[in-house]
């Protein structure tokens, strides 16, 4: 049983996808989502300096729009069901992907869906000085009481032994100078922080966003963010990724769901490499591939054929 998992903010790096584009399938499905979009996603994908793509507003559509082409010119136009995928989840912004390959949302959709909350993400980061950091190793509980002494929130729960730590940037800084027993504390150089009570008026005017959508039901398995919990209807998984705009990823939980579920393989879009690293820690047994370059691109095909 093989899955397609798809990466959120800060897997991005400058000129990613400038090999990508030499394949036309490719590049036709960017040129359309650029259009429907109305970002120049080609040119901050090849040229753009890496504090360009790493502003909320860029990064967000820059990945989707990368997940969803590459999985498009991957599959030579099949859907994931009829290309033997079971299943498909996706980090924070990386759901808008799983829900474009889940054929949930169409990619038209899917992009228009990632700008807006690219835009509201960015304004809401804008009202108050606020930050992340990676915490590494440590005991769950004792990590959880310190963020909450600090004022701060578990944004992501990433398995492994790391959860990321969200809010004001005095906090952060706190955390940094007196971290848990047993822990390092890596700040991430992102905008501001996400999935915590900060992003409440993202999620507000996401909402009345989603409101103008029709979405249709996954037509492989589909993991949410919230709880790692299987969702069989697209309108469900809409809402769900509407809420976690302001809520923290539970992405161990997803981890968890698909060992459950009996997943053997795993593939992650461009831009890869984060999520197998995850898996290798927490999902022992499974065998996994990312997909950064085209060049990888036979040998997902091989590991499809191998898993269906």
């Amino acid at each position: 049983m093989i899955v397609v998992v798809c990466p959120g903010q800060g897997s991005q790096t400058p000129g990613f996808l400038s090999p990508w584009l030499e394949l036309p399938a490719f590049k036709a499905s960017m040129d359309e989502m650029q259009a429907a979009s109305g970002i120049d996603l080609i040119g901050y994908g090849t040229t753009a300096d890496a504090d360009t793509i790493r502003d909320t507003a860029v990064a967000q559509p820059l990945i989707v729009s990368a997940g969803a082409a590459a999985f498009a010119a991957m599959l030579s136009g099949q859907s994931a069901s009829e290309a033997g995928i079971a299943g498909v989840a996706g980090h924070s912004v990386g759901e808008i992907t799983a829900a474009v390959v889940s054929g949930v949302m169409s990619a038209d959709q899917g992009i228009k869906f990632v700008k807006t909350r690219g835009d509201a993400m960015a304004a809401a980061a804008a009202l108050e000085v606020t930050s992340m950091a990676a915490v590494l190793g440590g005991d769950q509980a004792a990590v959880e009481a310190r963020l909450a002494e600090l004022g701060l929130e578990p944004a992501n729960y990433n398995g492994g032994g790391q959860i990321v730590a969200a809010g004001s940037a005095d906090g952060i800084a706190a955390l940094q100078a007196e971290p848990v027993a047993g822990t390092r504390v890596i700040p991430l150089q992102v905008a501001g922080a996400f999935h915590t009570r900060y992003m409440a008026p993202a999620v507000t005017e996401l909402r009345t966003y989603s409101e103008t959508l029709t979405v249709q039901d996954p037509a492989v398995s589909l993991w949410s963010n919230n709880g790692g919990l299987k969702v069989s209807s697209g309108s469900e998984f809409l809402s769900l990724m509407v809420n976690q705009v302001s809520s923290p990823v539970r992405w161990d939980l997803c981890m968890a769901s698909m060992i459950e579920a009996g997943v053997t393989a795993m593939i992650e879009l461009a831009p890869a490499g984060t999520l197998v690293g995850l898996a290798k820690r927490s999902m022992p047994g499974i065998e996994t591939l990312a997909v950064k370059t085209p060049d990888n691109i036979d040998a997902a095909l091989s590991l499809i054929n191998n898993h269906r």
